[in-house]
């Protein structure tokens, strides 16, 4: 047993638990364990039934508003376990200071996260407060509106229905992110070349509407990432990554991400994937697990994400996560997700159907896209059959186009060659 981000241990009681009560109050919770020392060792304490009435009076006492909170017995009379729910009338102060967990250890906040808490505790996001651009207009609002769901009219009235304008606040942030020029930050695009040192083109969009800048990135990444040609009557489009999944990744960045912090949205795109990285990490009341899952959306930016939903480009219930797991299901490399305090990372990589490949040679493809450029030397101790297999596997897939060979002898070496993906469409469809 050890302290984690939701569990303290404390040998004795002492005042500097109740930084942690607010540190667990003002956020998901937790537990503090009394009479265990730093190691999670028992220690016991000498008088528990006193032991809990001081740990009350010092909560009722010293942490404003009154928490929520359980006081346990455990270990047979020897410990105490202090349990800590979240609150809802955040922010829950100790000495006038806010506080929360830092990996193990419990720290002050700092002004940008009280004033987040505020609004939590008033049930009131950033993006619902008025906005301090009041001369605001909409032409890319109302284009998006007629072409997507044939909404003609575009007046004030449509502001308020869509959330973004209230008669005694005028227009909030969700309006000023929609309007067409505003003072927020944006998203910043970087192709790399071959290395991080080769940079083939750089843009950022900023200070424009997020229909704008949704719309842009995605022209940035129809240049890269695929292209079309004709054989016979039928053109095919060739997607080296799903544009569906670059779709759900960027849209989700965009009405996800923490709009109170003057940092881009930042999209790093690379040969052999992209990286879409989003200000802030989870919004409070969703663990990582559920976010991966899909089981449970918390909606940070709720007015923008509804002017996304009508317009359809996402789905109002759910993350976009499970969405982009399932254009990925049948490809050989899946995309990743990585959460952390302070922001959230979607890598999507090339797509290369796996529905033809034996288990041998995904497993061989798979360790191989790992540093894409290996020795047999290298390989063979990570696979589970001989050098001999190995080769012959490496072989099939060089017939199948996904492997080449540099080099001959003992400088031979295994790269794997990206192929795009292919999807069909009629003339007809594309209007030719």
């Amino acid at each position: 047993m050890h302290e984690t981000r939701i569990l303290e241990f404390k040998e004795t009681i002492q005042n500097d638990f109740l930084q942690t009560v607010s540190a667990f109050s003002n956020y998901e919770g937790g537990a503090i364990l009394f009479g265990v020392d730093n190691r999670g060792n028992v220690k016991g304490l000498h008088d528990v039934k006193q032991a809990c009435l001081d740990i009350e009076n010092k909560i009722n006492y010293s942490i404003s508003p009154q928490p929520n909170y359980t006081l346990e017995i455990q270990n047979k009379g020897q410990t105490i376990k202090l349990i800590v729910q979240s609150g809802l009338q955040k922010p829950y102060l100790y000495k006038s200071k806010a506080y929360k967990r830092n990996d193990t250890s419990t720290i002050e906040v700092d002004t940008l996260e009280f004033s987040r808490l505020v609004l939590e505790g008033k049930n009131v996001g950033f993006e619902e407060l008025a906005c301090k651009d009041q001369n605001l207009s909409f032409e890319i609002l109302h284009r998006k509106l007629k072409e997507n769901i044939q909404i003609e009219t575009f007046t004030l009235d449509t502001l308020k229905t869509l959330n973004l304008y209230d008669q005694t606040i005028g227009f909030n942030n969700a309006a000023g992110l929609l309007a067409d020029k505003n003072h927020f930050p944006g998203i910043d695009i970087v192709k790399f070349g071959e290395n991080i040192s080769i940079i083939q083109k750089r843009v950022t969009f900023e200070n424009v509407s997020v229909l704008e800048m949704y719309e842009k990135a995605l022209a940035v990444f129809r240049d890269y990432y695929q292209y079309e040609v004709i054989e016979g009557s039928d053109r095919m489009k060739i997607e080296r990554i799903p544009e569906a999944a670059f779709r759900e990744a960027l849209a989700n960045a965009l009405i996800h991400r923490v709009w109170d912090v003057d940092a881009h949205i930042r999209v790093s795109m690379f040969d052999d994937k992209i990286e879409v990285v989003s200000p802030g990490g989870l919004p409070s009341g969703i663990t990582k697990e559920e976010y991966m899952s899909g089981k449970l959306s918390v909606l940070r930016n709720r007015n923008l994400a509804n002017v996304f939903y009508r317009l359809g480009f996402v789905e109002i219930f759910g993350t976009g996560v499970v969405r982009i797991k399932q254009l990925y299901e049948e490809g050989l490399m899946k995309p990743d997700f990585e959460v952390s305090e302070n922001a959230i990372k979607i890598v999507l990589p090339l797509f290369e159907n796996s529905t033809y490949l034996t288990q041998d040679e995904k497993t061989v493809y798979k360790l191989l896209s790992k540093a894409m450029l290996k020795p047999i030397s290298e390989i063979t101790p990570y696979v589970p059959f001989g050098k001999s297999k190995t080769v012959r596997l490496l072989k099939d897939l060089e017939d199948k186009g996904l492997v080449s060979i540099e080099g001959k002898g003992r400088g031979m070496k295994y790269i794997i060659k990206m192929r795009p993906t292919k999807v069909f469409f009629s003339l007809d469809v594309l209007g030719q």
